[in-house]
């Protein structure tokens, strides 16, 4: 899974840790241990390594904490956490579908930075309430500091951002598009990446104190997936307003149950542009009652082509998913992802057969309204 390593389930959740993470815990467990050792030097041996080990790993409770506010919010709206996989740059929670309102979708977007705001309280309290000393105070005090910056840096208005997505709901509620949304938020987010990429630059060129390379490389991380979310959401504005019907296959491979082998060679095989092995059979309503095999002709003599029926040697086990005719395509789309199909056929409310759905189907589609953008 992308160089994920599934380490367990938090709440029904999967929990996954990228490989970065190890290098980001070594990182932090280095540098931390090493300042700890030079602020106390009364720490022997490898004491303050296994302190900054702890600091490390709370560090990243907290990323998980904040992670965990969104997917608690989600989940109290009815939508499944598909996982949650801490990595490089911080956690990502990945929600099954996006929220049905925008009101909805500003609480799961604001959920994480109120955690991480409300732990840099109660730590930041502690702190300065209980009688902590030495390397415990210096540690309770990172990361009250860090989940301040978790908190406030995720609220920056832009993709991928906490900030972003709270963006996306407030131009959601405006227009009442929620792909428009995305679009703009993701804009703002490219915007923000590149800046994060010039001050990396300067910085590193001594042209500006401010910045460093964790600059440059958040901004590349921002300006990468702000560069994803963009082009989803005008994918999705291309496909909103369409249904499973809009998509169907031109010329799909369909065949009357009462036509004759003989029929069904002559006029639509030798007529077949894109060589369908396989068709979907009809009955005299139009409905689908099974499919047949090119192949299945060879099993049949070709002197009783005439006399016999495409029924005759279809088979009446529908194995092939259906989905309404009048279903959104990009939950259609949703559909095919998940549960891993090829291919849909696509039924009418009474039962008739529109046609077959396929993934090159719907790319066609998106194709064509992408070179005429505003069809009549």
């Amino acid at each position: 899974m992308n160089g994920n390593i599934r380490v367990g389930n938090l709440f029904g959740i999967p929990f996954y840790v990228n490989l970065s993470w190890f290098l980001v815990l070594a990182l932090v467990t280095w540098d931390y241990g090493g300042g700890l050792a030079s602020a106390f030097p009364a720490l022997g041996g490898a004491t303050p390594w296994l302190l900054g080990l702890v600091a490390a790993l709370l560090l990243f409770a907290s990323v998980l904490a904040h992670e965990l506010g969104h997917s608690f919010v989600a989940l109290s709206q009815g939508i499944n956490v598909n996982s949650i996989t801490l990595f490089l740059f911080g956690g990502l929670a990945a929600l099954e579908k996006e929220s049905d309102t925008p009101r909805d979708a500003f609480w799961v977007a604001i959920a994480g930075p109120l955690v991480s705001l409300s732990l840099f309280a109660i730590l930041f309290t502690a702190a300065q309430v209980l009688p902590l000393a030495g390397p415990i105070a210096a540690i309770v005090s990172l990361l009250s500091y860090i989940n301040l910056a978790l908190g406030v840096f995720n609220l920056i208005p832009g993709l991928p951002l906490d900030g972003g997505n709270v963006l996306k709901s407030a131009i959601w509620q405006l227009t009442g598009n929620p792909y428009k949304g995305i679009v703009f938020a993701s804009r703002v987010g490219q915007f923000i990446g590149w800046v994060g990429i010039g001050l990396g630059v300067a910085s590193i060129l001594g042209l500006s104190s401010f910045g460093s390379i964790w600059t440059l490389l958040i901004g590349l991380f921002l300006l990468q997936n702000a560069n994803r979310s963009a082009q989803s959401g005008e994918v999705q504005q291309r496909l909103d307003g369409l249904t499973a019907a809009d998509a169907v296959v031109e010329s799909s491979p369909i065949v009357s149950a009462e036509a004759s082998l003989r029929d069904f060679a002559d006029d639509t095989l030798l007529s077949d542009n894109r060589s369908w092995r396989k068709f979907l059979v009809v009955d005299a309503e139009q409905h689908l009652v099974g499919t047949v095999l090119v192949d299945a002709l060879r099993e049949v003599p070709r002197e009783d082509w005439l006399n016999t029926q495409v029924q005759d040697i279809m088979n009446a086990d529908l194995s092939l998913a259906t989905v309404d005719s009048g279903q959104p395509l990009l939950e259609v789309i949703q559909s095919l992802e998940q549960k891993q199909e090829k291919a849909l056929a696509v039924i009418r409310e009474n039962g008739a057969l529109v046609g077959l759905l396929e993934k090159t189907s719907i790319q066609a589609l998106l194709q064509r309204r992408y070179n005429n953008p505003n069809p009549a």
